[in-house]
Order: C-alpha cells, then structure tokens, then sequence
C-alpha cells in the first residue's frame, strides 16, 4: 500500500494506472473508519483492479467549527485497516492540499439540499459536492463507493454526476449495524456509554415505521408520530427531523408507500446521528412478530 498526500503525485500514479487498462475503484471517507467503511473497501477489490481510498475531515462541510475540531481522527489506525483489506493507495492530502489560498470555486446542486440535513447543516452539501467532485478529478476512479446511511449524499452525488456528465459509476452499499441495530457510523466513537445506549433507539423508530406500514397504515404524520414515541420514550427529545421521501427527489410524502424512504436525524447528547429505511411490502418476519403480539 502506498500513502501519498500529493494531489500531483496521485494524478500520476493513476494517469499510468488508467493507461494499462486498469480500473478504479475509489472510497472516499473521513477517516476513524468502522466495519461499513471496510465493506466499501471489499466490494471495490472485488469490482477493480486499483483500490484508492481518501481520508480527509473536508472543513468547508461543516457548518460549526466545534463539529469539525472534534471529529474522530485515528489515522494509524486507518491505515493499519487499510493494510489488511488490500487497499492499493491511502489518500491522506492536507487542508492546504485540497484547498490553495485563494480557493474559491464550488460545486452545488440545488433543490436536493435544502432539505433534511441540508436543512439544518447550511452549506454542508456544496461541502461535499465540492470535494467528491475533486476526488473524481484527482483519481478519475470508474466506480466510487458509498454507504445507505448517508443517504441524501448518495443521492446527492448520484445527480451531481449525472448532470455534470461525470464519468464514474456511483455505487451505494446497505448500511452496516451494531447487534442492536445502531447504524455503524464514526460520530458513534463520541458517545458516552449510556448515550450509546440510547441511540439503538434510533433503529427501533425505524422498525416501528416499517412495521407500521407493512400493517396497512399509510399515513405519514400518524407514521412519526408514533416514532417520536418510540424515540421519547428512550429520553431521545431533541430531534432535528423525522420524514417519510421519495427515494429520488427527496420530496416529502403524506401518503406512504413501497419504496419510500423514512429518515430521521437526532441528538443524542451532544452527538447528531442520523439514519434511514426503506419502507417494504410485509414480510414473513414481520407476520411472525405480529402473531407473537407485537403491537403496531
């Protein structure tokens, strides 16, 4: 495996890479990385020749300073997974790196980022845009590979590259959970061990969602409702958002339906977790829990 934190010295190895024939796989992360990222990590070696994997806490993503100064970072640790799992290159580039004096150009796509997270995290998406898109251009990977946790950034980026005509296929993987459903995620790390706790409650709201639908109820406001009580009742009370959308347009929906995406953000101490579901047809599990008397 080879560590480089030279744009320059990246694009070379890779322009001699893509003129054998070889294809790219790319995982963009921030680092402290966990059992999903690895799953990202695993699906690019099956799928290329070269894995390149980035770590970098991209600063114009986030809209406190504080979130940003205490973001997990263990990059010996990283790079001791990276090792491991194959990886071929480790993009460790500096602030500086990525953004020269003067920096002054970013990507933005409307309409998808005004809502959900965007909502509340004001230019966090342009963030992200911005720095994939210089991701892309540094390591031209054929695919890149992201987790359903995050899910509005999947969809996100999968529009920005359509519309720009970027050539990269944008592949997202199923999320990755604790035993106790918990989504793996590297903001879990700050949790106190009663607020880690907590927070599988997250992924009981979802159930109760999923369940909920699989019975027949299609309204969305009784739908999260009855998750801001699954969540009250854990001591969960400062939630930024709980929505039913549609999987693509990210459009509120009032009516639920197969396919639909239920997602929610909260806080949980001094921590904002978010998560999601898609919302099915019922299934034989969930006709088993009914017949044990799970009421929903």
């Amino acid at each position: 495996m080879e560590t480089i934190d030279s744009i320059k010295r990246l694009e070379e190895r890779m322009a001699r890479l893509k003129g054998q024939g070889k294809e790219i796989g790319l995982v963009p992360t921030m680092g402290a990385l966990h059992e999903g990222h690895l799953s990202l990590i695993r699906r690019a070696r099956d799928e290329n020749d070269v894995v390149v994997l980035s770590i970098f806490v991209n600063p114009i993503q986030f809209n406190r300073k504080d979130d940003y100064l205490s973001y997990p970072r263990n990059q010996d640790r990283d790079k001791a997974l990276c090792f491991r799992e194959g990886v071929d290159f480790l993009f460790v580039p500096k602030v500086e790196e990525m953004y020269q004096e003067g920096f002054s150009t970013y990507v933005e796509v409307e309409g998808l980022t005004d809502r959900l997270c965007g909502a509340s995290r004001p230019g966090h998406f342009r963030g992200v845009t911005t720095v994939v898109t210089k991701l892309f251009n540094i390591v031209r990977p054929d695919r890149a590979y992201f987790g359903q946790k995050d899910f509005q950034q999947t969809v996100v980026i999968k529009r920005m590259v359509r519309d720009l005509n970027l050539n990269v296929e944008v592949l997202t993987l199923p999320t990755i959970r604790e035993a106790d459903g918990l989504a793996l995620s590297s903001r879990n790390q700050l949790l106190r061990q009663g607020e880690r706790q907590v927070a599988s409650a997250l992924y009981r709201s979802l159930l109760e969602a999923r369940e909920l639908f699989a019975f027949g109820i299609r309204d969305s406001r009784r739908i999260i409702q009855q998750m801001h009580d699954v969540l009250h009742k854990a001591g969960i009370f400062r939630i930024d958002y709980i929505t039913l959308v549609d999987l693509e347009s990210l459009e509120e929906l009032e009516g639920a339906r197969a396919g639909a995406v239920v997602a929610l953000a909260a806080w949980v101490g001094n921590v904002r977790l978010i998560d999601n579901m898609t919302l099915e047809e019922v299934t034989s599990q969930l006709k088993a829990r009914h017949k044990l008397g799970v009421n929903v």
